[in-house]
């Protein structure tokens, strides 16, 4: 392999370790951003004073 195609398949590989990489950026911060959405909408729900105690008769 001559030096001009070894430069270009090295290349080939940096500019797809880059998408890669910025794909996996994304799909970081949408889980991040999901996972704070499901931590707020599940603190709309907290309700302390139910569940507290538990009655059991006999």
């Amino acid at each position: 392999m001559d030096i001009g195609a070894l430069s270009m398949a090295i290349s080939q590989i940096n500019v797809r370790t880059e998408v890669n990489v910025s794909i996996m950026k994304k799909t970081i911060n949408q889980a991040e951003t999901n996972g704070q959405s499901v931590v707020k909408m599940l603190g709309q729900f907290v309700q302390p004073h139910i569940g507290g105690k538990l009655d059991i008769r006999g």
